[in-house]
């Protein structure tokens, strides 16, 4: 079926009844009624600031004349154990909450640091860890946290920190309940990314796997108060459903993904919350999946009371490229023609940035359908055409030809190796479709725009989007079954390494740093707890293999442990690559894999020439580039006198504030970097103990501006660290001008 990539129409889906009462807290309510009465953009009770998502501050006091005065005024610890760390703080009253050591949920005095409470996670690897939830009650009574913690959504007490018992099962709800899998077999739902409150309702997403056989993405509602399901939409439509027709008849039985793992926006006075989704599962081989496979890689909206669906745009169809949406869709009023148009703007993996009709889905500029290259993979049917807008340009490259490759690699032999697999590689620019060749992909599937990536400027109608330049480099295969295959554990964990881990981390296991970490002696430094627990969870860069058995796990350890034991035969090495009894799916079709293909030296410097992360500024009134700038540097090729590089991989975003600032940490460099954010000239940076990650809180207390932002000493377990390691250094960094005499 032929589709457009906008549609609207009025068909509902399922909604479950509500039920709403309160409970008596007496949790400071006067402090409650100030954030409630505050003007637009002035607190930080929010994820990203605010429930529209705008990374916006609308305070001042801190502006381009004095901002080369801000002073650390205080640091909280958050401990080495702090897991996938970049913490969006969240300010309410006086009280600032974090993630604090072993991923508890921490409250401090938001003008001193100092701890007030902390709910203790015991370390449980599967949290919401970029940000948190806050509600009220209208009469302020009752106030609570909403988080997720080991798949299960629980409710805190604002004030002290504790389990309300009353919410869902005695404090928690199972949130692999309700998806149509078995919930034994679900292994991941939670995502990292805080949901939304809109009036009595947590609208969340789901961070589902990337694996075969993943659970699908399904969006839910549910009452703050009792834990109750209020509404779900089926993101892979089942029978009678809009879009069903998109897929395999029975895809809704097997398919995962199409899930809401980024940031979610929500328009209050509309009632509308818009979800970036997601690819399917598997990512980059979809036999399984015919179809232009609705509602994957969307941006969707639906009533935030009910669930229903309003419309939808589809930025890739079919897609094999993992071109998540994923950052969070920010809500803008432009001028266009003389006409006032309420938009929405999405910037893509893909380096384009989406302009639609904030309440239709339609493209405020024309997007049109082009043809592009035609798969070659066994039962592949890739989607002939994929959209393209026409006006408004990307804000990042979409081609790597062998002379833009890296020239400040030091070893000549290894560029010019670098050189040649680009020269060789298949390249047919943009959705060139991944096969059994190496094959380019750029953007690659973690470059482009990402989490936090965006951020605007109410007054002026600009959008500024961070973004990365990182391609890759896939090449599928089919995989043994290992079922099959005898040995001791180090071998087989050997056979599982190559087949999993070896594309990034090498044959020496040596990783590729800055942004891919050794594993050589990982065991032994992290212990094999923590290393289970990011095979499963993944660590960004590198993605979760949820579903990656237990014995392949325990086998994996094993090697890693004692690689020098492992005795994989080179017979047995080439058959892996041509193997004869391989892996296939319940209805006969052979699985395919690749891995995510980041591209880097093996020191660690980027395959491709810089910039390797920029910010854009968009004119949104015109739909053009205002400027464009690397963002951040480099510490070591600083070090050299090679500058305007751009950070390598920064992981967040960037606030833009009244006083005309653009506000963002990059790790690479470990800087907090203050712009102007009208030109894009630097105006004040200063070296942090550790590398910021995430995106800065602003906000403000007792007539003084704070600028708070978390930051982590090793940005990988296992990597170089960026400055000397140690307990004091991760954690929270918080900013403010001195204090008047």
């Amino acid at each position: 079926m032929r589709i457009p990539a906008w549609q609207i129409i009025t068909s509902t889906t399922l909604v479950a009844g509500m039920m709403v009462f309160s409970v008596s807290r007496a949790n400071h309510p006067a402090q409650a009624a100030e954030v409630k009465n505050a003007a637009p953009y002035t607190t930080w009770s929010d994820y990203l600031g605010s429930a529209d998502s705008a990374q916006y501050s609308a305070l001042k006091q801190i502006n381009k004349t004095n901002v080369s005065q801000l002073q650390q005024v205080w640091f909280y610890p958050a401990g080495e154990n702090a897991n996938r760390f970049g913490f969006n703080p969240l300010v309410v009253g006086n009280t600032m909450i974090v993630m604090g050591r072993q991923n508890s949920v921490v409250a401090l005095n938001a003008t001193t640091g100092k701890e007030l409470w902390m709910h203790d996670n015991h370390n449980s690897r599967l949290v919401t860890h970029r940000g948190i939830n806050y509600w009220e009650s209208k009469d302020h009574s009752d106030r609570r946290l909403l988080t997720t913690v080991d798949n299960h959504l629980i409710a805190l007490d604002f004030a002290t920190g504790k389990v309300i018992e009353t919410f869902g099962d005695h404090g928690s709800v199972d949130l692999r309940e309700g998806l149509g899998r078995d919930p034994k077999t679900i292994s991941q739902i939670r995502s990292g990314t805080p949901g939304r409150v809109f009036e009595n309702l947590l609208i969340l997403g789901s961070a589902t796997g990337e694996a075969y056989d993943s659970p699908p993405g399904d969006l839910r509602a549910y009452d703050v108060v009792t834990g109750k399901l209020v509404w779900q939409f089926h993101t892979v439509p089942h029978p009678g459903e809009m879009g069903y027709d998109t897929w395999p008849k029975d895809a809704w039985k097997y398919i995962g993904g199409v899930n809401a793992w980024g940031e979610i926006t929500l328009d209050a006075k509309r009632g509308i919350v818009y979800f970036p989704l997601g690819s399917p599962t598997y990512d980059f081989y979809g036999a399984d999946r015919h179809g232009a496979n609705l509602f994957s890689d969307c941006l969707l909206a639906l009533d935030a009371r009910t669930g229903k669906y309003l419309w939808h745009f589809q930025t890739t169809h079919h897609d094999l490229w993992d071109y998540d949406l994923e950052a969070a869709p920010k809500l803008m009023t432009i001028t266009k023609d003389g006409k006032k148009i309420d938009v929405i703007a999405e910037p893509g993996k893909n380096n384009f940035l989406w302009v639609l009709d904030r309440a239709t889905g339609k493209p405020v500029w024309p997007v049109e359908e082009r043809p592009v290259p035609k798969s070659d993979m066994p039962g592949e049917q890739s989607w002939p055409t994929q959209p393209f807008p026409t006006h408004v340009p990307p804000f990042g490259k979409q081609m790597f030809s062998a002379d833009d490759v890296n020239p400040y690699i030091v070893d000549p032999k290894e560029r010019e190796e670098i050189r040649q697999k680009v020269l060789h590689a298949r390249n047919q620019g943009l959705y060139t479709p991944p096969s059994l060749e190496n094959t380019l992909e750029t953007p690659g599937n973690n470059g482009g725009a990402n989490w936090g990536s965006g951020s605007i400027d109410p007054v002026t109608n600009t959008l500024y989007v961070v973004s990365k330049n990182a391609p890759s480099m896939l090449k599928l295969a089919s995989r043994s079954s290992r079922e099959m295959m005898t040995g001791d554990p180090e071998t087989l964990g050997k056979i599982v390494y190559i087949q999993n881990c070896q594309m990034c981390h090498t044959a020496t296991l040596e990783g590729q740093p800055p942004s891919i970490p050794s594993l050589v002696d990982i065991v032994g430094r992290v212990g094999a707890d923590r290393v289970r627990s990011i095979v499963h969870e993944g660590s960004s860069p590198m993605p979760a293999f949820p579903d990656l058995p237990p014995r392949d796990l325990s086998h994996l350890i094993a090697f890693l442990q004692n690689p020098a034991k492992a005795n994989v035969p080179p017979d047995v090495i080439a058959a892996l690559d041509q193997p004869k009894q391989i892996v296939k799916d319940p209805e006969g079709r052979t699985r395919y894999w690749t891995g995510y293909g980041y591209m880097n030296s093996s020191t660690g410097m980027a395959a491709i020439g810089p910039p390797w992360s920029t910010i854009t500024a968009y004119d949104m009134n015109k739909g053009t580039i205002k400027w464009q700038i690397p963002l951040g540097g480099v510490t070591e090729l600083e070090a050299r006198g090679i500058t305007g590089t751009g950070s390598f991989w920064p992981r967040g975003g960037g606030v833009v504030t009244a006083g005309g600032l653009i506000l963002i940490g990059t790790r690479s460099d470990s800087k907090l970097h203050a712009y102007d954010k009208d030109t894009g000239k630097l105006i004040w940076e200063t070296v942090l103990p550790a590398g910021p990650q995430g995106i800065p809180a602003v906000y403000e207390i007792g007539g003084r501006e704070y600028v708070a932002l978390a930051a982590q000493s090793v940005a990988e377990p296992g990597q170089k660290t960026i400055k000397p390691t140690g307990p004091e250094t991760t954690g929270y960094y918080v900013f403010a001008l001195p204090k008047k005499p």
